[in-house]
């Protein structure tokens, strides 16, 4: 007999009166990373099970979007930070560890970083700062 692998976010979503759960709808919820970059970095999550972005329906993309903008308005009046850097790894070779889709809401603040510029694109290092090479 095999052992069952749970999924993090479906244990949660299973719970909808989950202490984590800042906001939800019918198909998202919003909870706070467990391992925050930033003070109050969320994520966005589906409760239907499914690993990437693409496997979405209309329906649900727009309540994940929809989720997207409650979390940052609430972000805003709680943390009030400088900008936000959103982001989703989409499979194992863009670093997703949890293959249940999650959006990743970071805000940031002024002053956190040296030189903030090329934003995401740090995920692949060396054509990050392509700015330099002009």
């Amino acid at each position: 007999m095999t052992a069952q692998i749970t999924c993090p976010f479906c244990e949660i979503a299973k719970n909808t009166s989950h202490n984590r759960i800042q906001h939800q709808n019918e198909y998202g919820l919003v909870i706070r990373d467990g391992f925050p970059v930033s003070e109050g970095h969320s994520l966005i999550i589906p409760k239907r099970h499914m690993a990437s972005f693409f496997d979405l329906n209309e329906v649900e993309r727009n309540a994940l979007l929809t989720l997207l903008d409650q979390a940052k308005t609430a972000l805003d009046k709680e943390f009030e930070p400088a900008a936000y850097n959103i982001g989703i790894n989409d499979g194992p070779a863009a670093g997703q560890t949890i293959a249940h889709l999650h959006i990743h809401l970071i805000p940031r603040y002024q002053g956190e970083s040296k030189d903030p510029r090329g934003g995401v694109r740090w995920v692949v290092p060396d054509k990050a700062d392509y700015w330099s090479e002009q």
